[in-house]
């Protein structure tokens, strides 16, 4: 099936199930924005809208309804997903509304719910770089993007903790890390360099490797 088909399949379906203001936000709420991210964005991701709730009614701190773009719940997980403009939810925003917005949002992760925005612009014009870090977050809950291969998911594990170094990483940092001995750590390195994801950092006399840093495949690829 097609993302045109499947999107309005699957509209359609919570349309059926919704009555009253809940219907009618579905209705008003659910535009060009989010549609252009469920195509450019999530379906090249994952094929399918499955687990995917749009104009999500969830409570706020002060106990009044709030409509977020998408909810993704899945188990225990629940993810809250928004599409934000530049003009709605910065240039015509004042600072009442801005406060509201920020206390929303750490009320929701109180609440249990992983909280993610992308703006609009980069759904449109960058949506590679959206579907990059939406990879990164979905790698650590959903079965179909993690694999269940211990030896990928050290690799990508070494990836994440290179990103959060922000240097060139050492075994022994993935010794303490990740809790590996120093040969595997160092056969997870030196397999992450065949696959072009790390270069060799050589020492002073440009004899013995050191350190490992990302290559630009890492940052223009996605293993996640």
């Amino acid at each position: 099936m097609d993302f045109e088909k499947a999107h309005e399949v699957w509209l359609n379906s919570h349309l059926r199930r919704r009555s009253g203001e809940r219907k009618g936000r579905l209705e008003r709420g659910h535009q060009h924005g989010e549609e252009l991210f469920l195509r450019q964005v999530w379906w090249p991701i994952l094929g399918n809208l499955e687990n995917l709730h749009p104009e999500y009614e969830v409570m706020d701190w002060r106990g009044r309804s709030y409509f977020a773009d998408f909810a993704w719940i899945i188990g225990e997980l629940k993810m809250i997903i928004e599409i934000k403009g530049f003009g709605p939810h910065v240039r015509d925003m004042d600072r009442k509304r801005y406060c509201h917005e920020l206390n929303r949002e750490t009320f929701l992760q109180a609440m249990g719910y992983r909280v993610i925005s992308f703006a609009y612009d980069d759904v449109a014009d960058r949506p590679e770089l959206c579907m990059t870090l939406l990879r990164m977050i979905l790698s650590r809950y959903h079965a179909v993007v993690e694999s269940n291969d211990l030896a990928v998911r050290a690799e990508r594990e070494v990836i994440r903790l290179a990103f959060q170094l922000a240097r060139p990483i050492r075994p022994k940092d993935i010794e303490t890390q990740l809790h590996l001995n120093h040969r595997t750590a160092v056969r997870v390195l030196q397999g992450l360099c065949a696959q072009g994801w790390l270069t060799p950092v050589r020492s002073r006399d440009g004899i013995r490797v050191t350190k490992y840093g990302l290559a630009a495949k890492s940052l223009n690829e996605v293993m996640w």
